[in-house]
């Protein structure tokens, strides 16, 4: 999430992650908060939670094998 991302932006994407059937672990730091998404993340509209507000970028972790 950007750096000033409100908690209401925060909670927008939350939702979005839910209603993708998808779970997520918050953290928190000082300066950013991270959701890293659990789930079959192949059908998320990446381009859709992209722009999302509040979102800063999105990282996917390559499958194995």
């Amino acid at each position: 999430m950007k750096k000033h991302a409100t908690e209401e932006e925060v909670e927008q994407v939350k939702e979005f992650l839910v209603e993708q059937d998808c779970d997520f672990h918050q953290s928190t730091g000082v300066d950013r908060i991270i959701l890293g998404v659990v789930g079959d993340t192949r059908r998320i509209d990446r381009e859709r939670l992209k722009n999302l507000t509040g979102v800063l970028d999105i990282y996917k972790i390559p499958d194995e094998g």
